[in-house]
């Protein structure tokens, strides 16, 4: 016993895996490198202000481009990028096949003929044809045909802060929205479902809310009704494996009474599939009832743990926006991400294509640099989601380990909070890193199969999905773990690989009661997320019906329930990680307390009578015999 480390929760802190944090700031650095040397080339300027096909910025004077003719005009009085064909789009590169101009104005009104192209740019002062025309040669030179705007030229206004003309009316796109909605092939269908979404958007946002709300109380009350939720799920497990049993040898006994002499071959064949599934329903109901009879005892901590858990939120309500402040938080970093992405989209140096016209590219080591930003997304996404879980783990190991509920910090989750930021932001670089080391091959080996797919042979189809598979299954398996490994950290402050270590040990020890958690438990937060999707859909069928006579409403009644799905998600995976939490302190609890002085338990009343039953039945076992006494052990 002494050769064991002794777990003294939250007696001293110390920093945890610096050198991670050292690596994850110069990764940082080199995040913040990338969006520096796009703005510093000028990308920022060219994505913002837009540009020509010449290489010429809208709106300033440019540089000559060496071979290429109209650059290195001066444009600061046009400020806008015109398409000479704006409907022309290439769905394969996800560009406009078109010359751009930059403009001084867009043309707010359609222009039929070459006539009222030129009246514009006499009215307005912005020439529409490439700039080796002037406006009184429009109708005379016959190069107009190829160096003006494709006519008629629709009606369009600049896109808000990217200096861009569209066409106002979005029918110039339809190629585009067949590829992507190919389920619509009436427009009118299309505009129908938008204008259902936009007449019934109040209701839309009032079923959103209402979603919201029923998750937060779900959150509170499934403390109160978690036993019956479990003894529900047990009897519709037992009825649903019987029944289905049942039925599959009735109607194989039916068949084979029925069957005559003349019987088909295909009668035979359905006969016997229908004599192997009945034979492995049963061995199926035989397995999960002996399981069920081995966790009925853990199932009991399942149901202690959640109503603890609900005790959890009660004390630390702010737990409850943990997955705002985090969903901001990716927000935020996700739009500074597409935003770097689309700098690199413009970065590089003026390169002359085969039409005579200027693309900017990226040459030598440059061109990679948008892999490190792929890496980046993934890391910093993962590290977002880790300090998150160890922001929780932080906060329910104080109130765990905290005897007396009324010395709890004034606020658990600012606490665990500075914690984190003080001496584990190593350990979340490190076990975020771990996930992004197992999240990128499976993300290229699916990217392969995509561009494979119809190429590829069926073995080799086979394989490639086996291999994401085996990585998914990893990558969740190591969640698991580095969200027990984070709970340790809080709890000793040690660093990753440590705590890794002693959480995976008491997780093995326990093994049964992880498994009865993760079975019942799960499913019973996705009877909740079913309660309150089901609960928002009638709500919204309820409300929308008023409007079936002159709106479709089909398509809010899937946006109110997606929402409703994706925020019962968002809070009751909080949920699950509290419960995942309590369970590890618990045992850790029970491993090194036995309730007498100097060794007093730390659990909650409920728990405590959840181990002093254990205890009893126990002792009522031993008297029964030695091998069973160590079956309903507790520990």
């Amino acid at each position: 016993k002494s050769s064991k480390r002794e777990w003294k929760p939250l007696e001293d802190h110390s920093c945890t895996d610096v050198p991670w944090l050292l690596l994850f700031i110069l990764f940082c650095i080199g995040m913040g490198f990338i969006c520096g040397f796009s703005i510093a080339t000028g990308a920022a300027a060219r994505l913002l202000s837009g540009y020509d096909s010449y290489g010429n910025i809208c709106g300033q004077k440019n540089v000559k481009v060496e071979g290429i003719v109209n650059s290195g005009l001066d444009l600061t009085h046009k400020k806008y990028v015109f398409f000479l064909d704006p409907c022309n789009i290439d769905l394969v590169h996800q560009k406009i096949k078109s010359i751009a101009l930059c403009v001084s104005a867009c043309p707010r009104k359609e222009l039929k003929t070459l006539a009222d192209i030129q009246k514009f740019a006499e009215t307005n002062g912005s020439t529409l044809c490439s700039y080796e025309l002037q406006p009184s040669e429009y109708t005379t030179d016959p190069r107009a045909a190829k160096l003006c705007p494709k006519y008629p030229v629709p009606e369009s206004a600049p896109i808000p802060f990217f200096h861009r003309c569209a066409p106002v009316n979005i029918s110039c796109y339809a190629k585009f929205a067949e590829a992507l909605i190919t389920f619509v092939s009436d427009s009118s269908v299309l505009h129908r479902l938008i204008s259902g979404v936009m007449t019934s958007k109040e209701i839309i946002m009032g079923l959103c809310l209402l979603s919201l709300v029923l998750s937060m109380i779900l959150m509170v009350i499934i403390r109160y009704i978690s036993r019956v939720l479990v003894w529900i799920l047990t009897i519709l497990v037992i009825l649903g494996s019987l029944g289905g049993t049942g039925v599959l040898w009735w109607l194989y006994a039916k068949q084979r009474m029925s069957a005559g002499a003349l019987e088909t071959q295909i009668a035979k064949d359905n006969l016997q599939a229908l004599l192997i599934y009945a034979i492995a329903a049963t061995i199926f109901t035989v397995i999960l009832f002996l399981i069920m009879l081995i966790m009925r005892k853990r199932v009991a901590l399942t149901i202690a743990l959640f109503h603890v858990a609900g005790k959890v939120f009660i004390h630390l309500p702010l737990l409850v926006f943990q997955p705002f402040w985090t969903f901001f938080v990716l927000i935020l970093f996700w739009t500074y991400w597409i935003t770097v992405l689309l700098f690199l989209g413009t970065t590089g140096s003026p390169v002359p294509n085969e039409e005579g016209f200027v693309e900017f590219r990226m040459v030598g080591p440059l061109k990679y640099m948008w892999w490190y930003h792929v890496v980046g997304l993934i890391w910093i996404s993962e590290f977002i989601l880790a300090c998150q879980q160890m922001t929780v783990a932080g906060a329910v190991v104080t109130y765990y380990f905290t005897r007396e509920k009324r010395n709890l910090p004034f606020t658990p989750i600012l606490a665990s909070v500075n914690r984190l930021v003080c001496y584990h932001l190593g350990t979340v670089a490190k076990g975020s890193f771990i996930i992004t080391l197992v999240k990128i091959p499976r993300m290229i080996l699916m990217y392969i199969h995509t561009q494979l797919k119809g190429k590829e042979n069926a073995c080799a189809r086979c394989m490639l999905k086996a291999c994401i598979c085996c990585l998914w299954c990893l990558e969740k398996c190591l969640t698991y773990l580095n969200q027990n490994a984070y709970t340790a950290t809080a709890i000793n402050s040690t660093n990753f690989c440590t705590s890794a270590k002693d959480a995976f040990v008491i997780l093995v020890e326990n093994a049964l009661r992880v498994a009865a958690i993760n079975t019942v438990g799960d499913f019973m937060l996705f009877l909740g997320k079913v309660l309150i999707v089901c609960s928002t859909g009638l709500a919204g069928i309820m409300l929308l019906n008023y409007q079936r006579d002159y709106t479709i409403w089909v398509l809010p009644l899937i946006i109110v329930c997606l929402f409703a799905f994706l925020v019962a998600h968002c809070f009751l995976s909080i949920y699950e990680m509290v419960v995942d939490v309590l369970f590890l302190c618990f045992a850790i609890d029970t491993k090194y307390n036995d309730g007498s002085p100097g060794r007093e338990f730390y659990m909650d009343k409920v728990l405590m009578e959840f181990v002093e039953n254990s205890k009893k039945s126990m002792k009522e076992a031993g008297r029964g015999g030695g091998a069973e006494g160590r079956e309903l052990k507790p520990m």
